[in-house]
């Protein structure tokens, strides 16, 4: 049979089975000329009527094998033309024969290889793959698979195979994912290869992307809820659904236009709730870092104010925990607390915390962190300080999260909220030009004393003469022992002439006359 062409045999199969099961040959059994038919009629299969007759005529002999190894070989070579020709019906009733031939006297502990391919030609030729996890017997067939790393393989080619355009809501095919995700996530230990538990995470973080209940979000809470319970274990899955329920969160504030019922209030509270809870779990301390500040923004977002405090403040206590600060982390802390600076523009003060306390916090915590006094990182972050008091002073800030009230509606440029500003910008400018004279004369020196002469000259009173004797040193300190970049201090000089003839800026002429280059 092996010799013919497949399409030969295709068009003449009943004829081929015929003849097969009146062969009483010795040196050829019956099992493997059953098989090479399977084989043939998948690379071509016959014509559509003669099908089901012929699959009819065939599994008589094969389910009739008392020979387990005589009967998975036949069912390895057949499943594939049981899977693309014949309903659910009909695949469900061969799967539960499998797991017949298979049970007793534990058969399939022999066969795991064979039930293996059996499951991969199951899955990849199937193309209904919500029908095929509700089947009845789907699952049973994969409990067969007694040893952990057979059936963690089998899981994933399950969930990694035919799965791109797919999502459901059916409960029944979430439950079967749900056990099939768990076994993945209950593989994982401390032992586990780091490639190994990426793997198992990018599994099941997609798994969590295809259950959507659409506009039923409490049913869609109530999932996540569940997947947190079952897959505690990894960060990446911990970390996908706590932006998930951001997202949640956010698509409930778009549904009511910002405005929102005491029923929604409740479900985007609870939502925090669940982020702030789920976060802690997380080992890295990067990726809570970035979950706090997220949610924290996206809980300010739906006015819901204390639990954005909670999350600022949860930011605030990680990073004073923080221990060892390596060059590579200092160039992540330093743009995540650009961010948090950027975020603390428009979150209004905790009236029983005092004026600006998340912004003072901050301050202590940046002000203890070890950093690398060579790079003069901290440095750096207070010029961004004083740029983010500078627009805090102001009457109306540039942007704000909408039917939230931030400082400039609070204080209303009150008197006192002011001098505290002022108050803070001398501390900070003096906490610069304690790092300026420990930097000692070099590039970096140069660097940080122009950036701060931009703040003083362009945000500060250069009428008060010790404001502007300070900027004129700075100024002069970074033209010293020619460390100084000077096209940029040229452009910066342009820019500060432009600036004071568009603002008609008298002390800013004044200041642009002293400043010059030697």
């Amino acid at each position: 049979m092996s010799s013919f062409k497949p399409s030969y045999v295709a068009e003449r199969a009943s004829d081929f089975v015929n003849m097969i099961v009146k062969c009483f040959d010795d040196c050829i059994t019956l099992c493997s000329l059953l098989r090479m038919l399977g084989l043939c009629l998948n690379v071509c299969p016959p014509p559509s009527e003669q099908r089901r007759h012929i699959l009819t005529a065939v599994w008589k002999y094969v389910s009739a094998f008392t020979n387990p190894a005589e009967y998975i070989t036949c069912v390895e070579a057949w499943i594939q033309y049981i899977v693309v020709h014949f309903s659910n019906r009909d695949i469900n009733i061969i799967l539960g024969d499998i797991i017949e031939h298979m049970s007793p006297n534990r058969n399939f502990e022999n066969f795991y290889n064979d039930l293996k391919i059996i499951v991969g030609k199951i899955v990849s030729n199937n193309q209904d793959f919500e029908m095929l996890l509700v089947m009845e017997n789907f699952l049973p067939l994969i409990d067969l698979f007694q040893q952990e790393y057979m059936k963690v393989e089998v899981c994933k080619n399950i969930l990694t195979n035919n799965f791109t355009c797919f999502t459901t809501n059916d409960p029944v095919t979430t439950n079967a994912l749900m056990y099939l995700c768990t076994v993945l996530h209950d593989s994982v230990n401390a032992l586990t290869p780091e490639d190994e538990y990426r793997q198992i995470g990018e599994i099941l973080c997609n798994v969590i992307r295809k259950v959507d209940y659409g506009r039923d979000f409490e049913q869609q809470m109530n999932f996540y809820v569940e997947a947190r319970g079952a897959f505690s274990n990894i960060d990446t899955v911990l970390a996908e659904l706590v932006q998930r329920v951001n997202c949640l969160t956010v698509n409930t504030r778009h549904i009511v236009k910002g405005i929102h019922t005491r029923k929604t209030a409740d479900f985007v509270r609870a939502c925090a709730a669940y982020c702030f809870i789920t976060i802690p779990s997380i080992v890295s301390e990067k990726t809570r870092l970035e979950l706090y500040l997220l949610s924290g923004q996206v809980a300010l977002f739906n006015q819901c104010l204390g639990q954005a405090d909670a999350c600022f403040k949860a930011v605030l206590s990680m990073l004073s925990d923080l221990q060892d600060v390596t060059t590579k982390s200092e160039i992540f802390l330093s743009s995540y607390i650009r961010q948090v600076l950027s975020t603390l523009l428009v979150v209004p003060d905790n009236p029983e915390r005092g004026v600006l306390s998340l912004l003072k916090g901050l301050l202590n915590v940046i002000r203890d962190l070890d950093w690398n006094k060579q790079n003069c990182v901290l440095g750096s972050l207070y010029v961004n300080v004083i740029d983010l008091l500078s627009v805090m002073s102001q009457e109306e800030y540039s942007y704000h999260v909408d039917r939230v009230e931030s400082n400039d509606s609070l204080y209303g440029s009150d008197t006192k909220f002011l001098v505290e500003i002022n108050n803070m910008c001398s501390i900070i400018i003096g906490e610069i030009l304690t790092l300026l004279k420990d930097l000692g004369i070099c590039r970096r020196q140069s660097q940080l004393a122009i950036e701060l002469f931009l703040r003083v000259a362009l945000r500060g009173d250069l009428s008060m003469k010790s404001v502007s004797a300070l900027a004129l040193n700075l100024w002069q300190l970074s033209l010293k022992n020619g460390n100084a970049d000077v096209k940029y201090m040229a452009k910066t000089k342009e820019y500060i002439r432009k600036r004071g003839m568009a603002t008609n800026d008298i002390h800013l002429h004044q200041l642009l006359d002293k400043i010059i280059f030697q």
